[in-house]
């Protein structure tokens, strides 16, 4: 199973740990690297799209010539998946994504899931574990959702109403999701709206794995119509702070989960947050 690991920077330690390194954005990466300013690609935007960029290089570039019903799967330098018997060890809550102790790169690379599971055999796709939006701390709504509060005073007091639209307001721009919503095609506007209003639970980061050559191409194809819509929303100058600048890859991240699980026969498996720089010398 072919499995990239993108990374904004080079990192010696993806290749220990048997994984394809990319190196995204405009850097300089050694000639071993898949480098996304290559071929047909959006490198220059990956200030904006993050890991998101490199999917679109995989659409144009790599899912012509792969064989179908082959897996394929994407992680970040931070984020791995990992064998299914961790499961029950890993922290999901807010704040606590991917939680797990892990002393070591070797430790690291024993963990990883690197093949295809038994447990995958009649699904499409493979989605992150999900993690929980709802919000830890009622000062947190009051000084980042206060015009969610305004609008709904339940929100600070049933969980239930804490979900992935509420955590879109309140950290990536009051109101931009619906903005965002509103230019998908008829076929999943209402869903996708929906959807965010009411979960609560989050299959992030736009990893996964996926076998069905077709079922990608329907997904990329949905994807980009929809963020090169956005684009004419919400452009590029002026995503400046933290919370809005990488606007494309926090929509992605929501449209993900969603499509995946309304279009393919999809399951979730855990992952891990680590990053391998830390044990870089």
């Amino acid at each position: 199973m072919k499995i990239y690991c993108v990374t904004h920077k080079p990192q010696m330690n993806i290749e220990k740990l048997g994984l394809t390194p990319v190196g995204l954005g405009t850097n300089d990466f050694p000639n071993h690297y898949l480098i996304e300013n290559t071929l047909d690609n959006i490198a220059y935007k990956n200030k904006y799209y993050s890991e998101v960029s490199f999917h679109y290089w995989i659409w144009k570039n790599v899912l012509p010539k792969k064989k179908d019903g082959e897996w394929f799967g994407i992680c970040q330098y931070r984020r791995y998946f990992v064998k299914k018997k961790f499961r029950p060890k890993i922290g999901q809550n807010k704040g606590r994504q991917g939680n797990l102790k892990i002393d070591s790169l070797n430790e690291l690379k024993d963990m990883l899931q690197k093949e295809p599971h038994s447990d995958w055999e009649n699904h499409d796709a493979v989605l992150c574990d999900p993690w929980s939006v709802q919000v830890e701390k009622k000062m947190k709504i009051i000084k980042r959702g206060f015009r969610s509060l305004i609008k709904n005073p339940q929100i600070l007091f049933n969980k239930k109403n804490q979900n992935i639209k509420l955590h879109f307001d309140m950290y990536h721009g009051y109101g931009n999701l619906d903005k965002a919503i509103e230019v998908l095609p008829h076929k999943d506007k209402n869903d996708f709206r929906e959807y965010v209003n009411n979960n609560t639970e989050l299959s992030g980061h736009s990893l996964f794995f996926c076998k069905s050559n077709k079922i990608l191409n329907n997904y990329y194809n949905d994807l980009f119509d929809w963020l090169f819509r956005c684009e004419k929303i919400f452009g590029f100058n002026d995503l400046t702070i933290y919370d809005t600048q990488r606007m494309y890859s926090f929509l992605s991240e929501r449209y993900t989960a969603f499509w995946f699980k309304k279009y393919s026969n999809s399951i979730t498996w855990p992952w891990v947050f680590y990053d391998i720089s830390r044990d870089e010398n």
